[in-house]
């Protein structure tokens, strides 16, 4: 296919010229009815394609002319069969693809450390999650995927189940063996999904891990926006194979999605696709040999430590991105959220997050020897600061076991609650989720039995600033819990 052509975005582009007459929403009127200092701001040419599907411009919920064409274009260059845009995010091509293949009373097999939009989903479809364990790295205190095995043996127990999910890559870019779990999960004739928020960009390079399509994964959720070069909140649902009915895809979109799509976010899709595909595989190379020069840099700073290659060689450490440089700073004396803060004051740096012991930055196409250079400075500094200062705190690797499901988190969501003090809900069973955000990684969700370990532990994360979220009790001192329950098997 033709991948210099963007059909939606010259589409647009050809509207602007005709310079119509509009009797339509927006009410702003290509900017004329909003703010002054607002439109000077954001600039005439968006506020010019700011537009609804009207007919030139074809409807994203029934495509039929330049929309469907840009997706065809996305398909071919992501490998799939078929493509849908999303300009609700990711986690709403995560519920979409849920929602397509589950429904009241299906068992999904997930890892526990998935986003909360895939738990969101699960409320929304009445579906049991069946959960897996995924491997704890006991150097760096986070959680890589799910391994074959530990997929192998929730088969085994639960071979009627509707779909298994999995993360490829994770949030700090490692990867277990996905062709593997594919292969396996397909002798079972049951769909894969692949959370592949994170993993835009190995769609285009033989230097980053196995895409989802390429490993025969039967949908896959892509945040074009995290790292391929889209506006934000713009991302693409991938469909290969005849395990899913593509029409019901576009069906469960269509109810997910608002009618009043976001045209600048399509045509941004469109032209990201475009530079994807004719020169993603420079883009690639280009981050990756960024990542890998500040990798080894960082490497050299004393109480710093950023993995590399040599994380790999484990089930669930197949294969990792080197474009996310996840670095540990427990050496220091500090957390990674003490970093992230330290950061943000004293060079004006955002990383993508943190957590107790580490920093995540991510390396893309943008960024450039000026960025980098900036970045390393602020780490040297951040070092000559607090190396031998302060105490190193024991790393605690040891997280509570998942939690005993007592009611489905649909039937909890919806149940009789009352509100109760947080520290004294032992034994309740939760009605809210709790997580910390980023990356949104469920603690406790709706209609599972709270334990002491739990409590500590979410305590814990709240005494050292860490962000803790989901409680409508945004303090996290009080708790929403079921008041009479009727437990499952």
């Amino acid at each position: 296919m033709d991948h210099s052509r963007t059909p939606l975005f010259d589409a647009l582009l050809r509207h602007k010229e005709r310079n119509p007459v509009q009797f339509h929403i927006p009410g702003h009127k290509k900017g004329a009815g909003m703010d002054p200092e607002f439109r000077s701001f954001v600039g005439q040419n968006v506020l010019d394609i700011d537009l609804i599907n009207i007919a030139p411009l074809d409807d994203l919920h029934q495509p039929v002319s330049v929309i469907l064409e840009a997706q065809r274009l996305a398909a071919d260059a992501f490998g799939a069969d078929a493509t849908f845009f999303s300009v609700q995010g990711t986690s709403t091509a995560i519920m979409a693809m849920i929602l397509s293949v589950c429904g009241h009373g299906d068992k999904i097999i997930v890892p526990r450390n998935v986003h909360k939009s895939i738990l969101s989903a699960i409320i929304f479809a009445g579906a049991r999650p069946v959960f897996l364990s995924p491997a704890r790295d006991r150097n760096l205190g986070i959680d890589h995927g799910v391994t074959t095995q530990s997929v192998r043996r929730a088969l085994e127990r639960h071979p009627d189940a509707s779909a298994v999910l999995v993360i490829n890559p994770t949030y700090y870019g490692v990867c277990a063996n996905l062709k593997e779990i594919v292969d396996l999960v397909h002798e079972y004739d049951i769909p894969v999904l692949v959370d592949e928020a994170h993993g835009a960009l190995i769609h285009f390079s033989s230097e980053l891990p196995l895409s989802a399509m390429a490993a025969g994964a039967d949908m896959a959720a892509t945040s074009v926006h995290k790292l391929g070069g889209s506006m934000t909140q713009s991302s693409v649902l991938n469909v290969k194979g005849a395990l899913v009915n593509v029409q019901r895809v576009q069906t469960i979109l269509s109810l997910l999605t608002t009618t009043s799509t976001s045209y600048p976010l399509l045509a941004s899709l469109d032209a990201a696709r475009r530079h994807l595909a004719t020169n993603g595989r420079e883009l690639a190379a280009n981050a990756v040999a960024r990542a890998g020069q500040a990798r080894a840099e960082i490497n050299a700073i004393p109480g710093l430590y950023c993995f590399g290659e040599d994380i790999l060689g484990e089930e669930a450490t197949f294969d990792y991105d080197p474009t996310k440089l996840t670095i540990h700073v427990r050496h220091l004396g500090i957390t990674g959220y003490d970093a992230e803060n330290w950061l943000r004051d004293k060079f004006n740096i955002e990383v993508e997050l943190s957590d107790m012991y580490n920093i995540l930055c991510l390396v893309t196409p943008g960024d450039d020897d000026t960025s980098m250079g900036i970045l390393l400075a602020a780490l040297r500094e951040l070092s000559d600061t607090y190396m031998g200062k302060g105490e190193i705190k024991e790393l605690v690797v040891e997280i509570p076991q998942i939690p005993h499901l007592s009611l489905t988190p649909r039937d909890a969501f919806y149940g009789e609650t009352e509100i109760v003090p947080f520290r004294a809900s032992a034994g309740r069973i939760i009605a809210e989720f709790i997580y910390v955000y980023p990356p949104g990684i469920p603690i406790l969700l709706p209609g599972e039995v709270i334990s002491q370990d739990n409590i500590d532990y979410i305590v814990d994360h709240l005494e050292v600033g860490l962000p803790v979220k989901g409680p409508e009790d945004r303090n996290v001192e009080f708790v929403k819990v079921i008041v009479e329950e009727t437990a499952i098997s």
